[in-house]
């Protein structure tokens, strides 16, 4: 049995594309899919695809963030396989099934799939979500090849249940349930092929929130003791210029994308330094709560 989890937040307009990615797979396990969302209108699009479906179901997501909302749920399913991804995303017709797959290797615990943006690579920021997918992709096969841990994306990914019943509501949960996971004696594995493809910022203001709002989940995940050890560093600035520098500037095809890829360098900066002085300077770190960028609800 798997149990397919799509979160969302006031997110009518993209969810029922979210749920028909995934109701039109072949996928031959047996699955429920359960829609977890806190607003009316998210819940009228669910609540209308579920009477015509019994295997999708409707959650009452309490409103207090998606931590909370998974960690609630975590307790709830009792499938083998959890299968998590967003209700502003779309799955590839073969992601379900790519994930599945990994899973007959009885000692992988945990599974990433590979998000895609579907955004306008000449316009400036479609070129740069690009660029940081492909960046990120490498960054989960290199280590996938060499047995070691690496962040899933919250976009799409799997794990085994019952290995993670509760993980702590502020850190992201891409990032500490695969290293629980592998702490747990099992391995991490990435399926490439299972693609979910992703609406990413259009305007530099929604870009700068989201970056900051992730790289503050992270600063608050490397201070914790998670299993008696430190999450391994796999997403920081230190990793971004001994690492990213090298794939970001191998990555433009043209004059116009190269010099897409330099500006790119000032604001990573300048979003690492705007979390780090929030972390540590103001003590304004991340917490679990709701917070839409909307210019990614296309």
């Amino acid at each position: 049995m798997i149990s397919i989890i799509i979160t969302s937040y006031k997110e009518p307009h993209t969810v029922g594309r979210a749920i028909e990615a995934i109701i039109n797979q072949n996928i031959k396990e047996k699955y429920e899919l359960i829609c977890a969302s806190p607003d009316e209108e998210t819940a009228k699009v669910v609540k209308t695809y579920s009477k015509l479906d019994s295997r999708i179901k409707y959650f009452k997501d309490p409103g207090k963030g998606k931590m909370l909302a998974l960690n609630l749920l975590f307790k709830k399913i009792k499938s083998d396989i959890i299968i998590l991804t967003d209700g502003d995303v779309y799955l590839s017709n073969n992601s379900v099934s790519e994930i599945i797959k990994a899973f007959s290797n009885k000692s992988v615990g945990c599974v990433a799939g590979r998000p895609v943006s579907i955004d306008n690579k000449k316009q400036l920021l479609g070129y740069w979500s690009h660029l940081l997918t492909h960046g990120a992709h490498l960054a989960r096969l290199k280590r996938h090849k060499n047995s070691q841990y690496f962040t899933c994306s919250g976009y799409l990914f799997g794990f085994r249940n019952g290995l993670i019943k509760e993980f702590p509501r502020s850190v992201p949960e891409d990032a500490v349930i695969p290293y629980i996971v592998l702490k747990k004696g099992y391995k991490l594995s990435y399926a490439q092929e299972a693609k979910v493809f992703v609406s990413y910022p259009k305007n530099i203001i929604d870009w700068i929130k989201q970056k900051k709002r992730i790289n503050k989940a992270y600063h608050n995940i490397y201070s914790m003791i998670i299993e008696g050890d430190k999450i391994p560093k796999m997403k920081s600035m230190r990793n971004e210029i001994i690492e990213g520098t090298i794939i970001a500037l191998s990555y433009p095809k043209n004059i116009r994308e190269f010099f897409y890829t330099l500006a790119l360098f000032p604001f990573r900066l300048f979003v690492w330094s705007q979390s780090f002085f929030d972390h540590y300077i103001i003590s304004k770190k991340h917490t679990d709560a709701w917070d839409q960028i909307k210019s990614t609800k296309t």
